[in-house]
């Protein structure tokens, strides 16, 4: 489908030609602490950061007032210049879902739940293109009227990009709404190409990170319109499949919609847990972390009815200064076999379970083999990421179940689960504990206060 000029105007004659709407809610976590603090979300400096965890705790947001200082988005508190007054706000995840929640029931003032993709708790997508006739305007004043409406109804600022396709509306958003006085982007496959094919740096792109970056680099390419120029061999031979989506998006090209991401359902289904540590742990802290994590995902397993096949396990070491100048003249992360993550020195690995099981006691039986054989003793932990894989219902037809299965057993540490569960959702989380979560390394008891680990505002 990709490659060159006639393929993307190929694709797009192919598909009718849509309105897409996409919204952002400008540096949101910071705005709802303005808001509800009674300032003015565009002009107070204020940043979000949970300063219990030392001034070297990254700000998970900062007001727009405060980046006109300079001060950069998910900086580390220490990086702010003493000489800036401002406001630290602690985290309140609770809170800003509360609110997320409802602003997206202002889209649905004017937009069915089909037509919307919720991207992430800041940024939506909305398929306007057959409320345009219903309400009588063009896409660009149905979007400024949704965009006005979240603020007069938040309070919280909002951006908005229009395009006729989901990538160009997303492009719209990031890089030509951002920087408008009107917070309002527009683009088609003409005009992106005419604005946006010398655009630097690359990276301003979605999907185009740093390591894709430093690849292209290598091959002269630095700009969209060099993609688009660039033969398409050498692009599939670098990336693989992925170069398909990177030349389409060079052509602002994207025939994916709304209706189809609501279609898709995933081949394997898996649930996940991943930690960093407020300080770097020892081995034997870092199973007892693991551990706590393998019982709260085997608790959704329960709530939700499910059993899993297999978990995997992936343990991260901080790289020093010196570690990660090796790296980066080595040809960076990409280059090293997936052992390089999260700017991290990386082990892992997988274990199988023997039957399909929702059993705590038989997923730790395979959890700390695991461990023992994936964790380097002797190096501190900065990282851990659990997940069971293979998850599937309860009742599927096919699961094999093994013949030294104690049926009995199992039964009761279900309904055990269950009761735990139970108690949990009336009385908080940390109503029921296990003796080990009152171990001096445990976190769970700190994890129970959080929402995606950081601080919900919601004790218990």
């Amino acid at each position: 489908m990709a490659g060159g000029a006639a393929s993307g105007q190929k694709v797009a004659a192919g598909c009718p030609e849509r309105s897409y709407l996409a919204i952002d809610l400008k540096s949101f976590y910071a705005s709802v602490e303005c808001v509800e603090r009674g300032l003015d979300p565009l002009a107070a400096r204020l940043v979000v950061a949970d300063l219990t965890r030392s001034e070297k705790t990254i700000c998970l947001a900062v007001s727009p007032a405060m980046k006109a200082l300079g001060v950069r988005n998910r900086c580390r508190v220490f990086e702010i210049p003493r000489d800036i007054d401002h406001v630290t706000a602690r985290p309140r995840m609770a809170l800003y879902i509360e609110r997320s929640a409802d602003i997206y029931a202002v889209y649905l003032r004017y937009v069915s739940p089909e037509d919307i993709h919720v991207y992430s708790i800041d940024e939506a997508f909305l398929d306007v293109t057959g409320y345009l006739r219903f309400y009588g305007c063009t896409a660009r004043e149905l979007g400024e009227r949704i965009r006005e409406d979240v603020v007069r109804t938040t309070g919280i600022p909002a951006a908005c990009g229009l395009g006729t396709n989901l990538y160009l509306a997303k492009i719209a958003l990031d890089i030509t709404a951002k920087h408008s006085p009107d917070f309002f982007g527009e683009l088609d496959e003409g005009s992106y190409r005419k604005t946006l094919w010398n655009h630097t740096p690359i990276t301003d792109f979605w999907r185009v990170g740093a390591g894709t970056a430093r690849r292209l680099a290598r091959m002269g390419i630095n700009t969209m319109g060099q993609v688009a120029a660039h033969p398409k061999e050498p692009l599939y031979q670098a990336f693989g499949v992925d170069a398909e989506i990177l030349i389409d998006h060079a052509w602002g090209v994207e025939p994916v919609t709304i209706a189809d991401i609501k279609a898709y359902r995933p081949q394997g289904k898996s649930l996940a847990s991943g930690q960093v540590m407020f300080h770097d742990v020892s081995f034997d802290d870092g199973l007892l972390i693991a551990k706590e994590m393998a019982d709260a995902l085997v608790q959704e397993l329960v709530e939700r009815r499910l059993a899993c096949r297999s978990l995997t396990l992936m343990v991260g070491y901080k790289l020093s200064s010196a570690q990660r100048q090796a790296l980066r003249q080595a040809g960076g992360p990409e280059e090293h076999g997936g052992h390089v993550r999260w700017g991290e020195l990386a082990d892992g690995g997988t274990a199988t379970l023997p039957e399909p099981t929702c059993a705590l006691s038989g997923i730790w039986e395979a959890l700390v083999p695991l461990f023992r054989r994936v964790a380097k003793r002797g190096r501190l932990i900065h990282r851990l990421n659990l997940s069971l894989g293979d998850v599937r219902s309860e009742g599927t037809v096919g699961i094999q179940a093994s013949l030294f299965t104690n049926e009995a057993t199992c039964a009761r540490e279900k309904s055990r689960q269950e009761v735990v569960g139970a108690i949990k959702r009336r009385f908080g989380r940390n109503s029921l504990l296990r003796g080990m979560d009152l171990l001096p390394g445990a976190m769970a008891r700190e994890r129970n206060t959080q929402i995606g680990g950081h601080r919900s505002g919601v004790e218990g």
